[in-house]
């Protein structure tokens, strides 16, 4: 028998989803950016010297190269061939990478990534390493070293996928992750960032609700993913996608974000709801041009907060194609898109 407590909480998230979904909908539409439009899927970048490198959800892991963040030039992928531990650890898993994440720390360049099957949370994440991300230089070389986290069906209500690396501010490393199921995990990593630090800490730190009858090997209607934490002053931002890609012209992707002072949260939308609890102030949604966009990363760049993600193109058969609009903030701090 459901009590009149859990009454009341499904009741208050239930009201919660519906005014997010209302903010959603009356939500300006925006003009995106016309930055070239190459082909990309959960595109993330980094800065090193003149050169902007983007990676992106591809075989082997897709790399592209630019000097204005205009113009592209396709580089050879990251793996030459799938990671043995990944096609050992993933049925099915040939090569076909997910979801990157890139960054700068201690002198190389960490590269995490995601192993999945689709729709399920048989997944793993792993982790490579570089000196340099420029190909014509001798030291180029991928390192990789492995799985960092890996959820099982069955014994998991999370999904190891959608990775981001932030360090707090003690320099501490956190690996925020997941997809559908109970939301977005963030986990604390060792001081090498390969593996969960001991003893293990976890968090859930955004969350839409999840039919309490759904098995739970089946990732549910909630539809949550793509975490993204950007610093910003004295907050944490995170980023996350609402509702659904990969369904071409049928996707209707789209971005929030909530913030804290503390990495581990509460994170808490301009309304005051928590994300755990579904809440999240819209930043970017569809229009007719762009049914659907999302999995968002955030970066600063000579001084300006830029906003990178995929929509999928109404004037291409609904492929998704690379956006990427200046990010800026209002009086009381939060992000807003300023579009070219």
């Amino acid at each position: 028998m459901i009590s009149n407590r859990q009454i009341l909480k499904t009741f208050r998230i239930r009201k919660i989803r519906e005014i997010t979904l209302l903010m959603l909908m009356i939500l300006p539409l925006p003009s995106f950016s016309q930055v070239e439009k190459i082909m990309v899927h959960d595109p993330v970048m980094i800065k090193q010297g003149d050169t902007f490198y983007l990676f992106c959800t591809g075989m082997g892991i897709t790399m592209w190269s630019s000097g204005d963040m205009v113009n592209w030039k396709k580089e050879k992928q990251v793996f030459e061939k799938a990671p043995a531990w990944a096609v050992e650890a993933i049925p099915g898993y040939s090569g076909h990478t997910w979801a990157p994440d890139i960054s700068f720390h201690n002198g190389e360049y960490y590269l995490y990534y995601s192993v999945s099957a689709f729709g399920k949370n048989t997944s793993c994440i792993g982790v490579a390493t570089n000196k340099t991300l420029n190909p014509n230089d001798p030291m180029y070389q991928w390192i990789d070293h492995g799985k960092v986290v890996q959820s099982v069906p069955g014994r998991d209500m999370w999904n190891a996928i959608d990775p981001n690396l932030m360090l707090d501010n003690s320099g501490t490393p956190w690996l925020v992750f997941g997809s559908f199921w109970e939301g977005i995990k963030l986990g604390k990593l060792n001081p090498e960032m390969t593996a969960p630090a001991e003893p293990q800490e976890w968090h859930t730190v955004a969350a839409r609700p999840r039919d309490y009858y759904t098995d739970e090997k089946n990732a549910g209607e909630g539809s949550i993913e793509a975490p993204f934490l950007f610093k910003k002053d004295k907050y944490y931002y995170l980023f996350v996608s609402f509702d659904f890609c990969c369904r071409g012209l049928e996707s209707n992707y789209k971005v929030v974000v909530g913030r804290s002072e503390n990495i581990i949260g509460p994170y808490i939308d301009k309304n005051g709801f928590k994300m755990i609890y579904g809440g999240g102030t819209p930043v970017l949604t569809g229009n007719k041009d762009w049914p659907g966009v999302g999995h968002n990363a955030a970066y600063t760049f000579d001084s300006q907060d830029y906003i990178i993600y995929h929509g999928y193109d109404a004037r291409d058969q609904g492929k998704p194609k690379l956006l990427i609009d200046k990010l800026n903030w209002d009086a009381d701090g939060w992000p807003f898109v300023v579009n070219k």
